[in-house]
């Protein structure tokens, strides 16, 4: 199964299975390019946020004009904060964003409970770098990549270069079939 891929520099489609890595200096432009991704050519998209809250994606959502109808969240920051959390059909929560297993167990349970053209936003490898460390990122998403695999999705993962060393960067990089490189600027380089 092919999804269309409507960001700038990048190709037309792209095979199901495909992982994708966004490398962008800050989180500013980088909302634009997520949602982009998530409302074309698909038909549920799950948004796991270790950056961000679930009531933040949410409204990120509604700002870009993203179908919400399609759209499960996995909040890992809420309860280790302490927020207050509604539990509900689509938005769901692991207990901290270092639970690497709490969260590929969530992502290999939404993509077995849906049909059709599924995708995930991973916001952000850079903090779950942070919280769970190197290594442990790495795995994860490895784990991530081959369940995109498995069943036919793709997947979008934020990392910002500037906590990471070149090492690290590049040892991510080659997780991924294709890499989006954002500029400050908003330019955007890619090479698939």
């Amino acid at each position: 199964m092919d999804y269309t891929l409507e960001i700038d520099g990048t190709p037309e489609t792209v095979p199901g299975g495909t992982g994708i890595l966004l490398l962008h200096p800050s989180t500013g432009e980088t909302d634009r390019i997520d949602t982009d991704f998530l409302k074309t050519d698909t038909d549920h998209f799950l948004v796991v946020s270790t950056r961000t809250t679930a009531r933040e994606v949410k409204q990120k959502l509604e700002h870009y004009d993203v179908d919400e109808e399609r759209a499960e969240i996995l909040d890992t920051l809420s309860i280790e904060r302490g927020y207050s959390r509604r539990k509900t059909d689509t938005i769901h929560y692991v207990a901290a964003p270092d639970d690497v297993d709490g969260i590929v167990d969530h992502i290999d349970g939404f993509l077995d409970e849906h049909d059709g053209k599924l995708r995930l936003s991973f916001d952000s490898v850079t903090e779950l770098a942070y919280y769970a460390g190197d290594d442990r990122a790495l795995e994860a998403v490895e784990r991530i990549c081959k369940l995109l695999e498995e069943y036919d999705a793709v997947g979008l993962f934020h990392l910002s270069e500037e906590p990471h060393d070149a090492a690290v960067v590049d040892e991510f990089s080659t997780q991924f079939d294709g890499v989006i490189d954002l500029d400050e600027d908003g330019s955007v380089d890619a090479e698939f």
